[in-house]
Parts: C-alpha cells; structure tokens; sequence
C-alpha cells in the first residue's frame, strides 16, 4: 500500500423530501404497493408533459448555499438516453453542462482531528429510475415504478478522498447536512440516501489519475468503507501481477464481501445527451436566492462551534451533540434546565446513558421516553446531592421503563442520599467496630483497605451514603497508614 496513492470520489443521491414526484403528481411516500404511485407521466404514455416541481429547485438552492457553492442563475434539465426495463421513457431526465449548484465545498474532521476540505463539483437535480424485482417471480422479473420520477439532487464530489475513512467521514457529513437542512430523512434502509463510489489507484507521486472504477448503490457507511477496502486492494493486486484495471462499473455484494463487474463504463457521450424539449430552462433570481437563505438553520459546523464556546466543551464533545438537529435541541433543552456550570453534566448524561438506552432500544431521540425537562430534573438532584451519580443511573432506568419523573421514583424507592455527618459516622464505627482484622492491616500499613471499608458502609447504606462526605470522614477515621 505504501507504493500506491488510493483516490476516491463520491456521487451522493439523496431523495429530496418531497410530497409529489419532481415531474408529476404522483405521491412519493415509502411502503406502497407496487406501482400503486406511478400516473401517466411516470409511465411515459404517449402525449403527457412533465411539470417541475418547484420545491425540489428550493431545496437544492438551500443545499448550494449551505457549502458556498455557486448557485446556477439558469440551469437546464437534458435527457439522459439508456434502455433499461425499470426507466419506461428510454431515457432519464437529469442535468448536464448546466446544473442548478457548481464548486462548492465541505470541511470534514478526520479520526485524527485534522480538518480536510472536500470539494463538491456540482449538485444537480434528476429522476429516480423503478426498480427491477427479481425475488418470488419463478423465471421473471417485476417492475416496481413507485420510485420513478422521484426528486434525487445527486451531489458530485471532486477526486479529494485518499482513503476509504476519508470517503465515510465526507459521506456522514452530507448526510448530517441534508438533515440538518430538512431536504432528505437520510433514511438508508429506505433508499432515500445512497452512493457511487468512484476508485482507482495510482502509484504515489504520480500526477495521473488511475483508470477507475465505479461501485453503485452503496446503502450504508459500513458497506462503503468494505467495498472500496476490496476494490483498492483488488486494483493493486491486478496492477502488480502485469494486468490492467478496466474502466467498468461494479456492484458490492455484502454477503461475500466483495465486487464484481456488472457492466463496461459508459462515457458521457453513450448517453446522448441533449437539452429536454418539454422543460424550460430554469432561471433563479437574486430575491429567489436570498428568500432561501433566510431559511437556513444554523448548520453544523456552526452548532459545534458555539457549543464549545459557550458550553466550555471538547471538541468531539461538541461534534457528538451536534450530529443532528433532534440531538443538539435535546442537549440545550436539557443543558437549560440544570442551568450555568453544568453543561458538561448534561452533556454527559446524554451522550452516555440516553444515547445508550435510545441504541438499545433502537428509539429516535424524538421519541425518546425520557424527555428533556424529566433528564434535567434527575440531573439536578445529582447536583443537590439528593442521589449520587450511580443511583441517578438506577433512577434513569426506571425512568425509562416507567415514564415516571425522576422525583417520584427516589421518592417511591427511598434512594435519597444520606448526608447527614451523624448518621455516616455511625455507620463507619459500625463498619470498623465489625472488621478489627482488617482494620489492623489498614494501620499497619496496608491502606488499599480503604476501598474495603468504603464498599462496606455502602453496602450498610443500600448505596445512600454521599460518597464524598464518606471519604472524608473515613479518612479521619482512620487516620493516615504509616
């Protein structure tokens, strides 16, 4: 690997979240029936006209703006000509030499905290194509036209990747922006957001470019890092036994970890690209341009630089919260209800024992059963020294089973701390006056046995006991060993 450079780009399609298709009326919702959502313009009847939707134009406008690209004044849709069973026009309607959002860029935060900036050559507006089913027909194949016509915005990276890590972190990055901005669920199992992967290997320090190859339709992060992980040590393994790396589109089966050929790579001129007669060109005016960035959310990058700055937090603690919009809300609602000097409590708690329960339980923080004002609620009877922090943990699960406030179960459990100094005393004497062997090993010298003598008045306290008042007045207890 030393002896080779890996270069990689990404077109990124992410479905646009629209309620119509972005040439018809047809309904794009997930789950329904086959071709129970595909009308006579989606079948490619003779005589119908597409129509454009004209919020697919707004949400791409509102993905240029957010990674300072140029946003297109006059953009022009073109017919995209290839045969296939699950496209019935014969051709699919994209854009070409003039799409709508060119040269932008990303920053993106690397394992090793380095920052990199991935250029995006352009964002263009498409149809999505049916889909062919293979699965339960004896000796056919079906066609499903619900997916086709639906409004993708496939978004072009430049060759800036060197490894399949870099190619995952960009591609998360997207996908947090395009949620963020409110355009795609992001949704991967639903096929609302998916990738090609364009690869190739060149020897290090050469200025060529490799012959490439494209992997299509990868539907997961895991499955992107796996395909080109195989795909640049296939290529190299081909180069350095004397053969040649042909320029071909591949698919990844993730069932044998690997690609395979599907079909030579067709050059922009076997597409026979020419502008749509039945589409105008689209024209997008400077009042259009500013409307639209007056709707744009603080973005990410934003939302973790002000969560470190006024949260005083890590910066992978601020990147964490600030993953997604639903997570960022949650953490300032519940940051709010502790107050100043608490942030790094709540933020904590949420990235830790909510974020726990939400995995297990494969929840959306949306739907989270604990909200925000009951998490904040039992984080501050962590700071009223009401619990400790292992019991807050216990209050948390019931919680989150029960849907009760923090409040009612300590109360209905009788898990309040004990910090009264009498009663903690007590117990200590109780403890030492029950443990004359070990306390002699203590005083001789042996003082790993203060965990020992703390772990069994915790024991005598069901847990109660404020532990730093414990410390301290086993401490004086016992006095320092020799």
């Amino acid at each position: 690997m030393t002896d080779w450079e890996v270069v990689i780009g990404l077109e990124i399609h992410a479905q646009l979240a629209t309620k119509s298709k972005i040439f018809s009326g047809s309904a794009t919702a997930y789950g329904a029936p086959p071709n129970a959502q595909a009308d006579l313009v989606d079948l490619a009847y003779p005589g119908v006209l597409p129509v454009l939707n004209g919020d697919v134009v707004r949400m791409a406008v509102k993905f240029g703006l957010s990674i300072g690209a140029e946003v297109a004044r006059r953009s022009v849709f073109a017919r995209k000509n290839y045969f296939y069973p699950d496209l019935p026009k014969g051709y699919q309607i994209s854009q070409y030499e003039l799409p709508v959002v060119k040269q932008g860029k990303l920053a993106v935060v690397l394992d090793d905290g380095t920052v990199k900036i991935i250029g995006v050559t352009r964002a263009h507006l498409e149809e999505d194509a049916g889909k062919s089913l293979h699965e339960g027909l004896a000796n056919a194949s079906g066609i499903d036209l619900n997916r086709a016509g639906t409004p993708l915005l496939e978004i072009v990276s430049e060759p800036d990747m060197r490894s399949a890590k870099e190619a995952v972190a960009y591609m998360k990055k997207i996908h947090t922006l395009v949620r963020y901005l409110e355009i795609c669920d992001g949704n991967m199992q639903e096929g609302s957001f998916r990738c090609d992967a364009n690869v190739s290997v060149r020897p290090r320090g050469r200025e060529k470019f490799g012959t490439r190859a494209e992997i299509k339709n990868l539907n997961s992060f895991r499955f992107v890092e796996k395909a080109i992980h195989f795909e640049v040590a296939r290529q190299i393994d081909l180069l350095e036994s004397g053969g040649t790396v042909l320029q071909e589109t591949r698919l990844y089966d993730s069932d044998k970890d690997e690609t395979r050929s599907m079909r030579s790579k067709e050059e922009a001129n076997d597409y026979r690209y020419f502008p749509d007669p039945d589409l105008l060109p689209v024209h997008i005016d400077e009042a259009f341009i500013e409307a639209v960035r007056a709707t744009l959310p603080e973005l990410p990058d934003e939302k973790s630089a002000r969560f470190a700055r006024d949260f005083s937090l890590s910066a992978y603690d601020a990147g964490v919260l600030s993953a997604s919009r639903e997570l960022g809300a949650y953490f300032e609602a519940v940051a709010a209800g502790l107050g100043s000097g608490h942030a790094k409590l709540a933020a904590n708690w949420v990235m830790g024992e909510l974020s726990s329960a939400l995995n297990r339980d494969s929840v959306d923080i949306v739907f989270s059963r604990v909200s925000p004002v009951h998490l904040s609620g039992l984080l501050l009877r962590i700071v009223d020294a009401t619990i400790s922090g292992k019991i807050a943990k216990e209050v948390f699960e019931a919680m989150w089973s029960q849907g009760a406030t923090a409040d009612a179960i300590i109360e209905a459990k009788g898990l309040k701390q004990i910090t009264d100094s009498g009663a903690i005393e007590g117990v200590i004497d109780a403890v030492l006056a029950a443990n004359p062997k070990q306390l002699a090993d203590y005083r001789s010298g042996k003082d790993k046995l203060f965990g020992f003598f703390v772990g069994q008045v915790m024991k005598a306290t069901e847990g109660k006991a404020n532990p730093a008042q414990l410390n301290e007045l086993l401490k004086a207890k016992l006095g320092a060993p020799p």
